[in-house]
């Protein structure tokens, strides 16, 4: 195989989205597999919808998945510039090669007029496409057109045989150049349109394989008429199924066709998110779903790619990311703890050596429970603050209990007094509690969960005492217990039960 080089080519019109990404991602892999090189071109040509946002979101993402190119914006190379909105004289010097060949030719028709006659063609049972009225005008009616309007170059399709490819992944492809009309490649504007600029940038960048989604397939076809028109080398395609939803339909919003910078922002951890996109459409074997970045590298290949569509299951990839959190270090884990935690101004912006240790105790138990870093906050926002944000459901359940003030200064007493301060002495003192008032041990603990977090779920409950302290931890539970009594107070009383 020659030296491989592919490429990953957006269009600046939006974020980086799920297909993009898997795009990029599979022809990272190859690249990285075969020791080639992988290539980012921006192809900015919409010039209504591209925006430098856009090229900048896309960037950002992918750099933030570790899908880095040997070749393009920031980079640059031997085959640059990269960005298509700069190449304008490349593209036009090609057009102008196949309309002095006479394999192109101008268009003078105007949009209203190309309309009005696919009409009339559909409705004659014909296949609407460009009925080449602007290939068989004469010289006068050229220069006549010429002065009055704007015209376009067409390619001059061919009118027998067929199309036929190799796909690696769909086999043999073939399309009838009969269905394949005389393609606009220059716009009036003097623009490049998506598959002549597509093929001229593939050949003079050495693009060995063009691997993308199989939505692609006509393009291909269209592009391959221009690579034989100009006597070029064809690259090797590869098309991949398309991403369907669970319910088998295209993906959308819905089932969470979203930016990758949107995972990003709801804590997904970027090793996870490229773990789940190699294996839509990809897979190693029916057994094997974790996957390190060196792994994917190693064992990805064209031959495992699914010829059908791959579903994208929002439940599975939070499943993947909290198998991550799990396994990330806890040093790492904290550091991510605290972008979120000072994003939400609750830890300082700096972070210090103290404050890492503190955020490692705090994740500690949290780990486990964690599906993605957006849990964080909510999950840990107590250790940070005593303005606690109380579950009136929780608060209603557990701390609305007769019993419950006196507990709960009992606790305190208890907990001023033990040394050394340490988990087994804290499980000792609600033990305690427990039998003395003849109550379930977690009808001990659950009020002073409640009065210490705000909620009814938290890590073991020695873990929030110790993390806490000792003078935070008696704060809260004194001031829950006159909530609790002043809620037992003003409660109507109990109807006696009736003797049975």
């Amino acid at each position: 195989m020659k030296d491989v080089r592919t490429r990953y080519a957006p269009s600046p019109t939006g974020y980086l989205h799920v297909g993009g990404a898997r795009t990029a991602l599979f022809n990272w892999l190859f690249a990285r597999h075969h020791g080639g090189k992988f290539v980012l071109r921006i192809e900015d040509t919409d010039l209504v919808r591209s925006t430098d946002e856009s090229t900048r979101a896309i960037i950002d993402a992918l750099r933030w998945l570790g899908i880095d190119w040997d070749e393009g914006p920031g980079v640059g190379g031997p085959c640059g510039p990269y960005m298509q909105s700069e190449r304008l004289e490349i593209y036009r010097s090609y057009a102008e090669q196949l309309l002095a060949e006479g394999k192109a030719y101008r268009c003078y028709c105007t949009p209203e007029e190309l309309k009005s006659r696919r009409a009339e063609r559909f409705a004659a049972g014909e296949a609407p496409m460009y009925d080449r009225r602007c290939l068989h005008l004469s010289d006068a009616e050229r220069e006549r057109l010429a002065r009055e309007r704007p015209a376009v170059v067409r390619f001059l399709s061919p009118d027998e045989g067929e199309v036929r490819f190799h796909d690696r992944i769909r086999g043999e492809v073939a399309f009838e150049n009969k269905l394949l009309d005389d393609l606009v490649i220059m716009k009036s504007d003097g623009w490049p349109t998506y598959n002549f600029a597509v093929v001229v940038d593939d050949h003079l960048m050495g693009i060995t394989h063009v691997i993308r989604g199989e939505d692609h397939l006509t393009n291909t076809a269209r592009q391959i008429q221009l690579y034989q028109a100009f006597g070029w080398e064809l690259p090797e395609f590869a098309h991949v199924p398309l991403i369907l939803g669970t319910d088998r339909t295209r993906l959308s919003k819905r089932h969470g066709a979203v930016s990758v910078g949107h995972y990003r922002e709801q804590g997904f951890l970027p090793e996870a998110m490229v773990n789940y996109l190699a294996l839509l459409g990809w897979s190693y074997d029916d057994r094997t779903e974790l996957f390190s970045r060196d792994e994917l590298v190693r064992y990805f290949s064209l031959d495992r790619v699914s010829k059908h569509a791959a579903i994208f299951d929002l439940q599975k990839l939070e499943w993947m990311n909290g198998v991550y959190i799990r396994n990330a270090p806890l040093s790492r884990l904290a550091e991510l703890a605290h972008e979120r935690l000072s994003e939400a101004g609750l830890v300082p912006a700096e972070l210090d050596q103290a404050l890492l240790e503190r955020l490692e105790r705090i994740m500690a138990p949290l780990q486990v429970r964690l599906k993605t870093l957006a849990d964080i906050v909510p999950a840990t926002r107590y250790f940070f603050t005593d303005d606690l944000e109380f579950d009136e459901k929780a608060v209603r359940r557990f701390l609305h209990r007769e019993y419950v003030p006196g507990l709960l200064a009992r606790l305190v007493a208890r907990l001023i007094e033990l040394d050394p301060w340490e988990s087994d002495g804290i499980d000792r003192i609600f033990r305690g509690l427990a039998d003395e008032y003849g109550k379930k041990l977690g009808d001990v603990i659950q009020p002073a969960r409640v009065a210490l977090t705000g909620t009814a779920v938290s890590p073991p409950i020695h873990d929030v005492i110790l993390l806490l302290g000792r003078t935070r931890t008696c704060q809260r539970l004194t001031r829950a217990a006159e909530m609790a009594k002043a809620a037992v107070e003003a409660s109507p009383p109990q109807a006696a039960a009736p003797d049975s």
